[in-house]
């Protein structure tokens, strides 16, 4: 069954990432709206396959987790925004900090390197970088938005989602005064 899954893991992976690289021309040419659109995109691409790899592969759990991770991460932008109302870059509104569409790409990214190790993840956070850095020129954020929702993303995708192959981990920590990642590997 494992022979099986991994085309369709691949695929998918291929699918969306290509869906990023193809993108990461145009919108330079149409401006801050091209960027917001790449942005929308990019973002979608990896909440599709955040939950939908998983489903593919029969892993209930996995695409569980994902939605967990990204609910969170959604949330806690959207009250973050609410209890830090700051003006965002283009003028708009009062709701830069920090950036929804950051935090929920990289809980997305996350949630897909956690569960799946490294082959996963690797293209899952360029995509997830691309989003964020689409969000800034699109003018709808602050370069310290998009990072504060890219670490509300990352730790609720590390928090919520179990690795499929409990051999090896890779945990994030953190206390009043230091943070980092531990990796363990079982034998």
């Amino acid at each position: 069954m494992r022979a099986v899954a991994r085309p369709a893991l691949r695929s998918s992976f291929g699918t969306y990432c290509a869906s990023g690289l193809l993108l990461l021309a145009s919108p330079a040419a149409a401006g801050a709206h091209g960027w917001g659109q790449a942005s929308d995109i990019g973002r979608d691409a990896l909440l599709a396959a955040a939950l939908g790899v998983p489903a593919v592969q029969g892993d209930w759990n996995g695409s569980l987790q994902a939605g967990g991770s990204i609910l969170l991460a959604g949330g806690a932008a959207y009250g973050l925004k609410r209890l830090f109302p700051e003006r965002r870059p283009d003028g708009s509104d009062r709701k830069s900090f920090p950036s929804g569409h950051s935090s929920e790409a990289f809980a997305a990214a996350a949630s897909l390197e956690n569960r799946y190790g490294w082959k996963a993840g690797l293209p899952a956070f360029a995509l997830a970088s691309f989003v964020a850095t689409a969000r800034v020129e699109a003018r709808k954020h602050h370069w310290y938005d998009v990072v504060a929702g890219a670490a509300i993303g990352t730790g609720s995708g590390f928090l919520l989602t179990a690795r499929r192959n409990q051999n090896v981990r890779l945990v994030p920590w953190g206390d009043s005064r230091t943070a980092g990642m531990s990796l363990s590997a079982r034998f």
